[in-house]
């Protein structure tokens, strides 16, 4: 995941700056195309959506007032899953880029939409919409990149502490929405000053974060539950919640995993952004994005984010236009040469699940581990785990020469 600029195939190098530019003067065309059209057919596809997912979430939860049955738990707990996945994903995130301002419907208004998520929604806008659409994929502006907590690029000195981040990751998708929590606060950043002297703002924000989350647990796991107790089902309807809150936390992880994190998403380096022109903006969504292929269902579920480059490219249009214009955006890619990474749901998963183990262990290390000099592999890496900062720098050397013969012997032998 070596950033752009230091690959030895830099895979923008046979772009001329007027390429570019013109890349971005056709993509602001398909753009305009769907300002021009959208009207009462997206009105009504936002509303019917919002209007079944709520008639979901009821039914759901009064399905669980009789969750002592086994029958009524598994419906009610399904239903009550894809409910919040819809709210988070389809409606919240969309709503909340603005997808929907021009209806002009205070009810469904970036402004005024609070969603069913730990982090308050203008704390999500500012962290999401102004930082991480911004600086896409670029190393240490964009903390969306492993959200503070992983490596995520062969540059980034391994250090010992990255032999967990699989476990980190995992642990994060199923909290998610208090590591976004977390992570709109700058958490980390802010415990290490002394409580004295942490501005007003962090407080401010600090204060707002633990009313959205005591508002938030008390309706899932008291007032739900509590209408529960005349049929006995108070703690089986705290547990539905509870799954229903993880399972939303572990898709939508997921998804974002899938648009960011697969091999074949480009990084690209601070220095590069300067004087960054609306062309070059263009090209670094494209390339700091990938798409999940599938049917209506799964780009439903994903709050059409399963079309991550489409929305990369124009967060501002409603996401059921995505669909229409990805074959526009993907000619577009194979016109110019470009990449357009995509596939499948488990390949997408399965591939940003491989980057986030292979960058946890040393560059190098996984691709020369073969069951033969396995337990050589694993000395070298506790070597390099209890030794100091010269050992490993020695090993990290040794390692990354034997990947770059490896990889040599490959391709001599292709």
């Amino acid at each position: 995941m070596t950033t752009i600029t230091k690959k030895p195939d830099n895979p923008i190098a046979h772009l001329t700056p007027e390429d570019i530019e013109q890349i971005g003067i056709e993509l602001d065309a398909i753009r305009q195309s769907v300002l021009d059209t959208r009207g009462e057919r997206d009105a009504a596809y936002i509303r019917k959506l919002i209007d079944v997912q709520r008639k979901l979430e009821l039914g759901s939860r009064a399905v669980l007032l009789a969750s002592i049955f086994p029958p009524a738990w598994i419906v009610g707990t399904a239903g009550l899953s894809v409910a919040k996945i819809l709210e988070n994903m389809e409606i919240g995130h969309n709503i909340l880029h603005g997808q929907w301002d021009w209806m002009r419907d205070p009810k469904i208004h970036s402004t005024t939409w609070e969603w069913d998520m730990a982090t308050p929604a203008s704390a999500w806008k500012h962290s999401h919409n102004e930082l991480h659409h911004t600086y896409t994929n670029v190393v240490g502006k964009d903390n969306d990149l492993g959200y503070g907590i992983m490596r995520v690029d062969e540059d980034q000195r391994w250090h010992p502490f990255f032999l967990a981040q699989p476990l980190w990751n995992a642990v994060n998708a199923c909290f998610f929405e208090y590591g976004i929590a977390a992570y709109d606060l700058e958490l980390g950043k802010n415990l290490k000053i002394p409580k004295e002297k942490r501005s007003e703002e962090f407080k401010a924000a600090a204060a707002a974060v633990r009313t959205k989350i005591r508002k938030q647990a008390t309706k899932d796991y008291l007032v739900h539950p509590l209408m529960s107790l005349p049929t006995g089902s108070f703690v089986t309807t705290l547990a539905a919640n509870f799954v229903a809150n993880v399972v939303r936390n572990v898709w939508s992880h997921s998804i974002i995993m899938c648009g960011h994190f697969p091999e074949g998403v480009e990084t690209f380096e601070r220095k590069s952004i300067e004087g960054e022109t609306r062309g070059e903006w263009y090209v670094r969504q494209m390339l700091g994005s990938a798409n999940i292929s599938g049917g209506k269902a799964l780009h439903l579920m994903s709050g059409n984010l399963s079309h991550q480059i489409e929305h990369h490219l124009f967060p501002d249009l409603p996401s059921n236009r995505y669909a229409e214009v990805a074959p526009q955006v993907q000619a577009l890619f194979e016109k110019y040469g470009l990449n357009y990474v995509t596939g499948s749901f488990p390949k997408q998963v399965y591939s940003a699940w491989h980057k986030v183990v292979r960058l946890s262990l040393p560059n190098g290390w996984l691709a020369t581990t073969t069951p033969k000099n396995a337990p050589m592999q694993l000395a070298k890496l506790y070597k390099m785990t209890t030794g100091g900062r010269k050992v490993r720098r020695a090993l990290q050397a040794r390692l990354e020469r034997d990947a770059r013969m490896a990889k040599d012997r490959m391709a001599k032998a292709a």
